[in-house]
């Protein structure tokens, strides 16, 4: 358990600079805090590619619709 505490109250204080880091802190140091937020905001966004699906899966709906919309 006590092994256990150290890592809990590090995972913490990084979540919480890297959360409000530039509000609280000086200048100097808060700057840092908004770069690293900025690099992983970039790693989440790059690790999620854009999923663009390679079938139509409305096509049959939307045809529906200019069909109605066309009589």
């Amino acid at each position: 358990m006590k092994k256990r505490f150290p890592i809990v109250t590090v995972l913490f204080l990084a979540i919480a600079y890297v959360g409000f880091g530039d509000q609280v802190l000086p200048r100097s140091i808060g700057k840092y805090s908004t770069q690293t937020r900025q690099a992983i905001d970039g790693m989440m966004i790059g690790a999620f590619p854009n999923i663009n699906p390679k079938t139509r899966p409305n096509a049959r709906t939307e045809d529906a619709v200019r069909q109605t919309e066309n009589r």
